[in-house]
């Protein structure tokens, strides 16, 4: 990677996570060289001192190797619906003659953020598509989607009692919470881009059918790449967004 390329990623992830210790900045610049992974367009994310990919940094990396397929099954007998707990099984083929990398993902309210709740099955299915993913092409660090009751603290018995049961990604659909939703408002009013294209690019980037599907992990990682687009190419962002048709299924 060239010198010039690296100070790039650098001064970005400075600008949204601040000084980085010597060796979070020789990780970046591993996982960079080695996986093509970028900040910008959300592949990786850095909490807590560790970096995670995302579900997005994962089919890219699929996507440029040329994968053959992903097999997505429920793990039925470590199912129970009524209790909100889902299991998948997820195999990946690299190619034709691959016997298959194979990835486990479970999901229920205990090891869940409090903002997905209601959406334990596509959570499930996330985690076993990331591990098998994961498994198939040597990647050794965890994906954002398999932490999803640490990215947020989960509220004590105590807690929950004053705080009231929230859906899927926030009160009434709202993508992310009130912060990320408000963030990302202000953003294509500053930057005066369409609303309905900017939910679709949202989505695509995302890897759901639908907004209020996506984590709040995955929407912050797009309201970063969004804001960061903008603010350096706000022409080639609107080549990108007027790529969508405005009534593309899936984009509320």
């Amino acid at each position: 990677m060239q010198l010039k390329g690296v100070r790039i990623i650098f001064d970005i992830a400075r600008k949204l996570w601040g000084d980085l210790s010597p060796i979070a900045v020789r990780c970046l610049e591993d996982l960079s060289r080695r996986y093509v992974l970028s900040i910008t367009s959300g592949d990786i994310l850095f909490l807590d001192g560790n970096w995670y990919v995302t579900h997005s940094g994962l089919l890219g990396i699929a996507r440029r190797k040329h994968c053959m397929g992903i097999q997505v099954r429920p793990a039925v007998g470590f199912c129970n619906p009524a209790a909100s707990r889902w299991a998948f099984r997820a195999t990946v083929y690299k190619s034709r003659t691959c016997k298959g990398f194979v990835g486990y993902g479970d999901a229920d309210p205990s090891n869940v953020s409090p903002l997905v709740h209601g959406a334990e099955m596509r959570v499930a299915e996330t985690r076993a598509v990331n591990r098998a993913l994961r498994k198939a092409y040597g990647i050794g660090i965890c994906s954002v989607e398999e932490i999803g009751s640490l990215a947020e603290p989960v509220p004590s018995p105590r807690d929950s009692k004053r705080i009231p049961p929230q859906p899927v990604n926030g009160k009434n659909g709202n993508y992310g919470g009130p912060k990320v939703r408000d963030r990302l408002c202000q953003l294509i009013r500053q930057h005066q881009l369409d609303a309905n294209l900017v939910k679709s690019y949202a989505v695509d980037f995302c890897g759901t059918k639908t907004l209020r599907e996506a984590t709040r992990e995955q929407v912050e990682a797009f309201v970063v790449h969004l804001a960061d687009w903008a603010e350096k190419d706000r022409n080639a962002l609107l080549c990108q967004l007027n790529s969508y048709p405005l009534n593309k299924e899936g984009a509320a």
